[in-house]
């Protein structure tokens, strides 16, 4: 396939600018030395809020009624080069501005649908009634050198929330109306290539949001600038396909080449393939091309591995397609695509098939969002809620209700994570049609996705008008990748519109239906694609509803919803039933549930609060989904002042064959452990020691202890690693304790973070869904004992000390040591 790209105009391919046009460039021939693509990420940013109804707040933009009038000519006085930003705050990318914002309890009395869209993104003070918090500015350097002339530069932003206006050198040059979308912008036409700065302004209106959950706002996802020369492979350019037999792998690359110059160029495309250890695997023939100037064409490759290695959640191996680009002898353009090996299906029999053997797809759904960062999650943030959801025993990941971003598919594919990605609208008007092309482009080639997902509890599903919208975005999936499935998140309809359109139907709760749907539609795969959604308070044991607390026991749940153990006995038993997504992994901003009202600003939802501590709910999956591994996990905590005597409502999650309940030493009988249930007794209360044991045929394999503790006596704080590197992120835990160190279950201390040597405290939290206190700060109160730090290591590697202290408490001090990347 080919294509012209004219040099006086631009065309969009797959959402993004792949040339933009420079009047009179000199043609390739002439040009400078071409040079070898270059990837820099963007850093050095500097951020103030605008104002959505002050002009002069918003830095003048629309101050002139023929603001569009002219090209870069003063659309707003931050866009300019010369722009004096020194009073902007230093931040860096990712970046959520509305984490950092007050909370904005509604008016009393307020209009019902004011006060729910308030209380859907988490009583944030932004939106509508928040014009001055409402907007936001950045600016970044561009280093351009006169080297850089003749080449192709673009960037590359993987999400902005929400409508973004792109501007170099006071030139608008690319704008974006997703909030999740990613998009690519060319600027090399609007650079100075003599000396003078050059400067990147991105205005970003977080007025009106997309989703009924906290969607923050601002550049929150990577920002990348990329060098290539005017012959290259454009973004997104190189796809990887592979058919396994049980004589190996057959691989069809296909690799998109585009000649962005005047004249006609005639090269040579050169690819090989390199495992996990970067040794060469395969080597595809050289592929001469011929391409008239503006000119891009699809290459057609393949190759055959004879005994690869296929990638798994056991075995995540991942292989990298290398290609050069060669032009008169010379290496123009290098180009790396990782990939992964192995096949999927979902079989309307035997479930899901992850290289042809069943899988039961252990999934949780998740936004992005954490306490401290907002939805400005760092990469290795990211990496950390994989692994307690992977510690869990989850094996899938199911993006709600957008795509994810590249950090994270980057890590489910390393770690052996499965993901469905899923579309932010379910349309085919030519906007959703053209993010769902960016999104397939961008993730296609990422063996952890598994299933493209079209929409999610949308009016129009059980319609022919959604059947119509569906087929149509599935028509798009089918030719940009027809080896994965499509799918959908039905809360009903499921056997009529887009339900009998797509290839794998998934039921949002109602686990109980599927039996009768499966008897009468035996060919039609199916999947909780929502479950569970029972809600909790970590740590608390007694509904309160003046105080918004949940008891944490699987007994609680929304009207639509139910318990762990119910939708799990279904979902376990039933081969047929490909697995199921709990809602939620982790608790999140924004849709508060049970409670909609102020001060409660977050969901009650996870199996994880907003910092990723572990509910009591938690156990019962990582009992089920590991059963091979031994657990009994014991609730609930053993300080019950005032109640001696008094029977306490005790539970044991665990998978253990028996399970016996000691109290001081004392037995309270042995129990048979129902399979993919729980156990329960009514325990008359004595401070001391409660303690469960797990027994397998006869012998001791696991136990759990609970013990009355005494005041708080200290702080104890742990990290989720010693030895960061550069750049990232260390997850901070901090335990308030007795003089004898046991956890202090009601604790509520506040408690105070530092950090010295080339690092600093980005975020706190503490997982209580009513907190109003401040996210971007250094000091947090505990909540049931707990609360949690983000400590940013800087760019120099070498020791770093973090630190807490609380009044009263003996603090406690972790040495880490940065080590070089």
């Amino acid at each position: 396939m080919s294509m012209t790209i004219t040099r006086r105009g631009a065309i969009a391919v797959g959402g993004g600018v792949l040339a933009t046009a420079t009047t009179g460039l000199p043609a390739i021939a002439q040009a400078a030395a071409p040079s070898p693509r270059l990837r820099e990420r963007l850093r050095n940013w500097r951020f103030h809020l605008g104002h959505a109804a002050d002009l002069e707040r918003d830095f003048g933009f629309g101050r002139n009624q023929r603001t569009f009038a002219k090209a870069g000519a003063a659309t707003a006085d931050a866009a300019m080069t010369a722009f004096d930003d020194s009073g902007w705050a230093p931040v860096q990318v990712p970046h959520d501005w509305a984490v950092a914002l007050p909370f904005a309890p509604p008016a009393t009395p307020a209009p019902k649908d004011s006060e729910d869209a308030v209380a859907a993104h988490g009583f944030k003070a932004i939106g509508r009634a928040h014009p001055a918090n409402s907007i936001g500015w950045y600016r970044c350097p561009i280093a351009v050198t006169a080297a850089d002339r003749g080449r192709r530069l673009w960037l590359e932003f993987d999400g902005v929330f929400r409508d973004c206006i792109v501007f170099v050198n006071g030139h608008i040059v690319g704008r974006n109306e997703s909030g999740y979308a990613p998009f690519r912008v060319g600027i090399d036409d609007f650079l100075d290539y003599d000396g003078g700065g050059n400067m990147l302004a991105v205005r970003v209106d977080a007025t009106l949001g997309e989703g009924w959950f906290y969607e923050g706002a601002g550049i929150y996802r990577h920002v990348d600038l990329v060098r290539a020369d005017a012959v290259h492979i454009p973004q997104w350019g190189s796809v990887v396909r592979s058919a396994v037999t049980a004589a190996g792998a057959t691989l069809s690359v296909d690799t998109d080449v585009v000649n962005s110059s005047d004249a006609t160029v005639t090269g040579t495309i050169r690819q090989w393939i390199a495992g996990l250890d970067g040794a060469r695997r395969a080597t595809l023939p050289d592929t001469p091309f011929t391409l008239a100037g503006g000119e891009q064409r699809t290459l057609a490759q393949s190759t055959q591995l004879a005994a690869p290695r296929l990638w798994s959640v056991a075995t995540p191996d991942l292989y990298t397609l290398h290609a050069d680009i060669v032009v008169g002898g010379r290496t123009v353009d290098h180009h790396r695509t990782s990939f992964g090996i192995r096949t999927v299906a979902f079989d309307a029999t035997r479930g899901f098939l992850l290289n042809g053997q069943p899988v039961k797809l252990l999934g949780t759904c998740n936004h992005q969002d954490h306490a401290g960062v907002g939805t400005a999650i760092p990469d290795a943030l990211h990496g950390w809620r994989v692994e307690q959801l992977q510690a869990m025993g989850s094996n899938a990941w199911r993006s709600a209700h957008n795509p994810p971003a590249t950090a994270l598919l980057d890590l489910c594919d390393a770690k052996g994570m499965l993901m469905i990605v899923e579309a932010r609208l379910n349309s085919s008007d030519d906007e959703a049609m053209d993010q769902l092309d960016r999104i397939l482009r961008r993730d296609r080639n990422h063996p952890s996705v598994i299933a493209w997902s079209l929409g999610n509890e949308e009016p129009q599903q059980g319609t022919a008008r959604g059947a119509r919208v569906t087929a149509a975005m599935q028509g798009h999936v089918r030719r940009l990748d027809p080896t994965r499935p499509t799918t959908f998140a039905f809360d009903n309809s499921w056997d009529r519109g887009a339900a009998q359109v797509v290839d794998a139907v998934g039921f949002n709760y109602r686990t109980d239906k599927i039996d009768a749907f499966h008897a009468a539609n035996p060919q039609v795969p199916v999947y909780g694609s929502e479950t569970g959604s029972t809600v909790a308070t970590r740590g608390a044991y007694a509904n309160d509803a003046a105080a918004h607390v949940v008891r944490a026991y699987d007994t609680e749940h929304p009207w639509w919803a139910s318990t762990a153990e119910s939708w799990w006995s279904i979902a376990a038993t039933r081969p047929y039933i490909a697995g199921g997504f709990i809602w939620t992994g982790f608790d999140y901003r924004g849709e508060p549930t049970p409670y909609a009202q102020f001060p409660s600003i977050s969901s009650y939802f996870g199996v994880l609060d907003t910092c990723g501590f572990p509910k009591d709910n938690y156990y019962y999956y990582r009992a089920w989904w590991r059963p091979d591994e031994p657990l009994v996990h014991l609730l609930p905590h053993w300080n019950w002042p005032g109640r001696e005597g008094q029977p306490i409502e005790v539970w044991v999650h665990g998978n253990c064959e028996t399970v016996e309940l000691l109290l001081n030493g004392r037995s309270l009988g042995r129990k048979a452990m129902p399979r993919n249930g729980h156990l329960a007794w009514s325990v008359p209360y004595a401070p001391g020691r409660i303690e469960a044991r797990g027994y397998n045929g006869g012998r001791r394999v696991a136990q759990a202890a609970r013990e009355t503790a005494g005041h708080a006596a200290a702080v104890r704080l742990t990290a989720d690693r010693r030895n960061p590197k550069p750049g990232e992120v260390v997850m901070l835990r901090a335990e308030v304790v007795d003089a004898r160190g046991r956890p202090v279950p009601d604790a509520a201390d506040l408690l105070r973070f530092s950090a010295s040597g080339d690092a600093a405290i980005i975020g706190v939290g503490n997982g209580n869904p009513t907190s109003l206190e401040a996210d971007v700060a250094s000091e947090r109160r505990a909540f049931h004992g707990l609360a949690q730090a983000i400590l940013r290591i800087g760019d120099r590697p070498g020791p770093v000390l973090a630190g807490v202290t609380a009044t009263g408490l003996a603090g406690d001090t972790l040495r880490l040591m940065s080590l070089p990347r």
